[in-house]
């Protein structure tokens, strides 16, 4: 019983841990890959279905997948569904940074990785600080943010 109580406590102490953020950022990689092998086995289409439709395996607590298109047009989006179909990329971040631009851009010419912006958190209803982690995957891009606090 000792054991189980201290193992809750440890976990509870690493939640609150600056390694949340890593926990956090290696959750957003697993959900754009999640959604890779969907897309892979499924096809795009099924993809973007399944995310519009909120399914639970591209959207969590904290965490959901969107799909762009390489024009930046947003095919889906479970938490937003007014974004579907624009294209934001000219739509700055509150520091005045493109920052579907830069995924876009950098999604191209590297495939994947992760781009840093000031965005604002429904959850808190505040402005900040954002790293969304992008995977090109045909002709689309695969998406997951992560807020960092302010």
């Amino acid at each position: 019983m000792n054991k189980l109580i201290a193992g809750l406590l440890a976990a509870s102490v690493l939640a609150f841990s600056p390694a949340f953020a890593t926990d956090d950022a290696a959750a957003a990689i697993a959900m754009v890959e999640k959604g890779a092998g969907y897309m892979k086995k499924s096809g795009k289409d099924a993809l973007i279905k399944a995310v519009n439709a909120k399914s639970p395996e591209f959207v969590s607590e904290r965490l959901y997948l969107t799909v762009r298109a390489l024009d930046g047009t947003q095919l889906a989006h479970p938490v937003n569904p007014k974004l579907v179909g624009k294209n934001l990329v000219v739509l700055p971040d509150a520091d005045g940074k493109l920052f579907r631009k830069e995924i876009i851009d950098q999604a191209q010419a590297k495939g994947s990785g992760w781009v840093d912006y000031r965005y604002n958190n429904p959850t808190s209803g505040e402005v900040e600080k954002k790293s969304t982690y992008f995977l090109k995957s045909g002709d689309v891009i695969l998406e997951a943010g992560i807020y960092k606090g302010k």
